[in-house]
């Protein structure tokens, strides 16, 4: 019997589906993986490449003697300015003055129309002199007891009061003469002939120059080191190059609890008049002896609200695996910066003393601090060096 052979039955449908599934996970997952091994390598060789050197300018720290100096901001004020007023209100009648003008003390500046104050005088003055008259007739007659010594005492009354009317409207006459109440210098006229000036209205303004104030405020913490008598120097933006010079005169007792700060008033010479009221001044004084301190430049600080930071330049070896951008070996020794945080104090110019965290001779960078992190290298160039005097005087340009 002739054996058949057994025919193949097609597979099924479930089992061609899978085998193409995992066909597809076979070729995506190669493409991937390969794709995700060239993506690895290149990361990794991005991140050991050698990244170039920063170019950057330095300074070394030093040390140098610093007296312990403060500054700070003022304004002058006048020891005598007012504007001049009347207390009585009446008619222009004459102007004395010229506007900008110095004036001493007592200077007749206005007049003020008074005829009729004058005519009432005249009328005031001859009743005081008859009831001094009455007085003094009555006086005889009570002591010869013709009178009670009630109508005598009465008739002085009536003179001591008729008196006091005329001499009360000789005070109202004077007051519209208006004179300068000190020695000063005279601002711009407020008034014109003819115009009725009420009791307080502004005429001009009055102030006095030589000497004059400077009012500064300082921190709370200064309060001990600001004596009576300590020399202080001004300079205005007004005139560069010049300072005046004066004391210390006065100190605030009270602390202002809204800023922590206390007022100091210091007077100045100001015999050429250069200083003028409400001028904004910078003032400058030492408060004790000399201090040994480390400086750098300003521009060498990063300033932030967390704190202070610079960057410090150290040099260390080079490892034996460092290629350059070609692949070549470097040799030698290359130039590192690392970020330390400082405490800094007083500027003066250009320069600021560091108090901790930096000690003379060591390096730090004065420009570039933006492209710079931990361990980035650089290199030094201080063709371009950013200026540290402790005197700067930029030019105008």
């Amino acid at each position: 019997m002739v054996q058949k052979e057994k025919q193949k039955k097609p597979a099924s449908f479930p089992l061609r589906l899978s085998l193409m599934l995992l066909g597809a996970l076979v070729v995506f997952g190669g493409v991937f993986g390969v794709k995700a091994f060239l993506g690895g390598e290149t990361n990794k060789f991005f991140d050991n490449m050698p990244q170039p050197a920063s170019a950057v300018t330095a300074y070394t720290a030093k040390q140098e003697q610093w007296t312990d100096a403060q500054e700070a901001v003022g304004t002058f004020v006048a020891i005598n300015g007012t504007d001049v007023t009347t207390e009585a209100g009446g008619v222009v009648k004459e102007l004395t003055f010229e506007a900008g003008q110095p004036v001493k003390a007592g200077t007749v500046l206005v007049r003020l129309n008074t005829a009729n104050e004058l005519a009432t005088l005249k009328s005031l003055e001859a009743t005081a002199r008859l009831t001094a008259v009455q007085r003094d007739r009555w006086r005889t007659l009570g002591k010869d007891k013709l009178v009670s010594q009630d109508e005598v005492e009465q008739r002085a009354t009536a003179a001591a009061s008729a008196q006091a009317d005329a001499d009360a409207q000789r005070a109202l006459i004077s007051q519209k003469t208006i004179r300068a109440p000190f020695d000063g210098v005279l601002g711009l006229r407020r008034v014109n002939l003819g115009q009725f000036v009420n009791p307080g209205d502004p005429i001009v303004s009055l102030q006095a120059l030589d000497p004059i104030y400077l009012d500064f405020s300082l921190p709370e913490q200064r309060i001990g080191e600001v004596t009576l008598g300590l020399p202080v120097r001004a300079t205005v933006d007004g005139m560069p190059g010049r300072t005046f010079e004066g004391r210390i005169t006065a100190v605030e007792p009270q602390i202002d609890t809204n800023t922590r700060n206390f007022k100091a008033q210091a007077t100045l010479v100001n015999a050429e008049g250069n200083l003028r009221p409400g001028a904004f001044a910078h003032v400058n004084f030492n408060t004790g002896a000399e201090q040994k301190v480390i400086v750098i430049p300003q521009t060498a600080i990063s300033f932030n609200p967390y704190g202070n930071s610079v960057y410090v330049i150290s040099e260390v070896p080079r490892g034996k695996d460092e290629k350059d951008m070609q692949g070549k070996p470097l040799t030698g020794s290359k130039l590192l910066v690392k970020q330390r945080f400082v405490k800094t104090g007083a500027t003066r110019g250009d320069l600021v003393a560091v108090t901790e965290g930096l000690k003379p001779g060591e390096r730090v960078v004065t420009s570039g601090l933006l492209k710079l992190r931990n361990d980035a290298e650089v290199t030094i160039n201080n063709k371009v060096q950013p200026a540290a005097s402790e005197t700067p005087t930029p030019e105008n340009r």
